[in-house]
C-alpha cells in the first residue's frame, strides 16, 4: 500500500514531516522522532522497475556483461541484452528465484530504496530546524530489509518485540527473544529502545495466548537485561474496531485503569523506576555470532540442500543457546564489523561471503582470534556465484585447514553420528565430506560410506585457532565444543539450572528464570538487589 519511489508520495510525506517538525521540533516534551512505522514491504510498479534498473546500472558500471556474469544469466538462456528487459523477480504474484543473483540484487535494492526514503524523511525534519534524535522501529529477524544499512542513519535503534510466550517450549522462546534483543543492541553497540510490546496477548499470532501472571514483568526485564533503555507498548487503549481491536493494551475496552493487566503494567513501571541507573549502561561481550541477512537470503533461495527450509536462523539460535544457558553475553553482528574485540567468533552457515568479508575473518584469526565455522560456509560470493577451487572460498580453506568436497543431505529418517573424545553425538540434515590439509581431526562420522571421515576439526592458523563443524547436530556436540572453548579462553560462565540465564550490563547482573516453577541459583560473591536493597553474600 505504498511506493517508496513515487515522487508524489515522497513530496506529501516530506510536507507532513516538515509541518510536524515546525510545530513540535522545539517542544521540550518531544525527545525523539519516530520515522514512519515498521519499514517493510516492496513495490513492483513501473517507477520502482525503472529505479531498480538505474540502481543496477550504477552497481555494474553500466555494463550488461558484468551484470550477466554476476547473475550467471546464460544458464537457461536468461542473458540480458537490454536494460529494459530487467524486471523485479516476480512472476504471477510469486517470486521468480531462477536467478538468485537477480533476487539478491532486488533485495539489496529494496533495502537501498527504503533507506533512501527514510533519509528523505529525516532531511525534511532537519530542514525545518529540528535536531531532535530520530529512530525507526524495526522488527523480528529475519527480515527482507538489511537493517545494517538503516541503522547508520538513525540516532538510536528501536524494535518491536512480540515473542510467542507459553508455547510448548518456553525456553526456546526465551532464547529466540534474547537473540533478537542482542541483535538490535549490537547494531550500534549501545542501548536500544523497546518501541512496541504487549502487556497481554497479541491478536495476530496463531494462538492469541494471554501472558500468565509474572510473564509481562519477566519479558520486559529481559529486554532491559539485554540492552533496552525502555519498555513501551502497542497499544495504550484498545481500539473499538479494526483488525487489532483484540490486541493487548494497557487500557481494555472497559476503559478502566484497573484490572490484572493494568496492575502488571504498573508493577513493571515500579521496577523500571528502581532500575533507572541501568539506563545508558552497555554490555561488554567477548563472544560474537555472525548473523548475515545476505547469507540468509542467498541460502534460502539456493536450489539444493533441504529446499523446504535450510533453517538458517534456527541454526544460529542453536549455537546461541550454548552461551545463553551459561550466562555468557553475546553480540549478534554482521560480517562487515570489526572482530578484533572478541575472544570467540561463531559463524553458523555463512553461505555467502564476499572477498572483503573473507579477508576480515582471515585477519581476525591470523591476529590471534578463535573462530568456529560450520558446514555450508563460504560456498558463494555476494551474487551467488560458487567459489572455485573448493569450499570454503578462497583463503578460508587455509584458515580452517581443509576442503569441503561434498555435502550430503539426510532424509528425516536418516541417522548418523559423530564420535568425539569417546562420546557419540547424533547428526541430522547435513554431513560434509571433508579433506583436511593442515587441520587436526577431532571427531569422526560413525556411519554411511563416509564413516571414519572427519566431521569436527581444528586448525592452528598463524596466531589464532579455527574450528570447523562439518555437520548439523542436535545441539549436544556444539554445546560440548563451546563449553570446552569457553573454558580454554577463560570467558566467565555460570553453572545455572535449565531455563535460567544471566545477562550483564556493566556492573548490573540480571538473573532470570524462564521455567514455570521456582529454582535455586547460587552465585559466588556479594550482590545487592537493586529493587529491594537486600544484600546477598556467598563469599565463602
Amino acid at each position: 500500500n505504498h511506493c517508496y519511489t513515487s515522487p508524489i508520495y515522497r513530496e506529501k510525506t516530506a510536507a507532513i514531516d516538515r509541518l510536524l517538525a515546525q510545530r513540535y521540533g522545539r517542544n521540550p516534551n518531544v525527545i525523539l522522532w519516530h520515522i514512519s512505522n515498521e519499514f517493510g514491504g516492496e513495490c513492483h510498479c513501473q517507477l520502482c522497475q525503472a529505479a531498480f534498473r538505474n540502481w543496477l546500472k550504477k552497481k555494474y558500471n553500466n555494463s550488461l556483461d558484468a551484470l550477466n556474469h554476476a547473475w550467471w544469466s546464460a544458464f537457461w538462456s536468461h542473458t540480458v541484452t537490454d536494460w529494459e528487459q530487467i524486471h523485479s523477480p516476480v512472476q504471477n504474484g510469486e517470486p521468480d528465484e531462477i536467478m538468485t543473483g537477480l533476487y539478491l540484487d532486488w533485495r539489496n535494492f529494496v533495502t537501498y530504496q527504503t533507506t533512501d526514503f527514510m533519509k528523505m524523511e529525516i532531511e525534511a525534519i532537519r530542514s525545518a530546524g529540528s535536531d531532535i534524535p530520530v529512530t525507526t522501529n524495526m522488527m523480528w529477524t529475519p527480515q527482507q530489509i538489511d537493517y545494517h544499512y538503516l541503522k547508520d542513519h538513525i540516532d538510536v535503534v528501536s524494535w518491536d518485540a512480540y515473542p510467542s510466550w507459553h508455547e510448548e517450549d518456553q525456553i526456546r522462546c526465551a532464547v529466540d527473544a534474547a537473540f533478537n534483543h542482542n541483535y538490535f543492541r549490537s547494531l550500534k553497540h549501545k542501548p536500544f529502545l523497546l518501541m512496541e510490546s504487549t502487556p497481554s496477548n497479541t491478536n495476530w499470532q496463531a494462538v492469541s495466548k494471554l501472558k500468565r501472571p509474572g510473564m509481562h514483568r519477566l519479558a520486559s526485564l529481559q529486554a532491559v537485561a539485554h540492552g533496552s533503555d525502555s519498555v513501551q507498548y502497542f497499544q495504550w487503549r484498545k481500539g473499538r474496531g479494526g483488525s487489532e481491536k483484540f490486541h493487548g493494551a494497557v487500557i481494555d475496552h472497559n476503559g478502566k485503569a484497573s484490572g490484572r493487566v493494568f496492575e502488571d503494567v504498573k508493577q513493571v513501571g515500579i521496577s523500571l523506576e528502581k532500575l533507572d541507573a541501568v539506563c545508558g549502561t552497555k554490555t561488554d561481550a567477548k563472544v560474537a555470532i555472525l548473523y548475515d541477512h545476505k547469507s540468509s537470503w542467498a541460502i534460502a533461495n539456493a536450489s539444493g540442500f533441504i529446499n523446504a527450509d535450510k533453517r538458517y536462523v534456527k541454526t544460529c539460535l542453536q549455537h546461541y543457546k550454548s552461551f545463553w544457558k551459561r550466562g555468557v553475553d553475546v553480540d549478534v553482528i554482521e560480517t562487515g564489523e570489526d572482530l578484533s574485540h572478541y575472544s570467540l567468533v561463531v559463524m553458523p552457515m555463512l553461505y555467502s561471503l564476499d572477498q572483503a568479508q573473507i579477508d576480515r575473518i582471515e585477519q581476525y584469526v591470523a591476529q590471534g582470534g578463535t573462530a568456529v565455522a560450520t558446514y555450508a560456509t563460504g560456498y558463494v560470493n555476494e551474487t551467488d556465484l560458487c567459489y572455485l577451487g573448493g569450499f570454503p572460498g578462497n583463503r578460508l580453506k587455509d584458515v580452517f585447514g581443509l576442503t569441503a568436497d561434498e555435502i550430503d543431505t539426510l532424509y528425516p529418517a536418516d541417522k548418523n553420528t559423530v564420535l568425539w573424545n569417546g562420546q557419540t553425538y547424533d547428526v541430522i540434515d547435513y554431513c560434509e565430506l571433508i579433506t583436511p590439509t593442515t587441520a587436526e581431526s577431532l571427531g569422526y562420522y560413525g556411519a554411511d560410506f563416509y564413516k571414519g571421515m572427519p566431521a569436527l576439526l581444528k586448525n592452528s592458523y598463524r596466531s589464532g585457532m579455527a574450528y570447523y563443524i562439518g555437520c548439523r547436530d542436535t545441539g549436544e556436540l556444539t554445546d560440548k565444543l563451546y563449553a570446552t572453548l569457553l573454558q580454554e579462553l577463560k570467558i566467565k560462565t555460570y553453572d545455572l539450572p535449565e531455563g535460567v540465564t544471566i545477562a550483564t550490563r556493566e556492573q548490573y547482573l540480571f538473573v532470570q528464570n524462564f521455567n514455570d516453577h521456582p529454582v535455586t541459583v547460587t552465585l559466588a560473591g556479594t550482590y545487592r538487589n537493586v529493587e529491594t536493597g537486600e544484600v546477598y553474600d556467598d563469599t565463602a
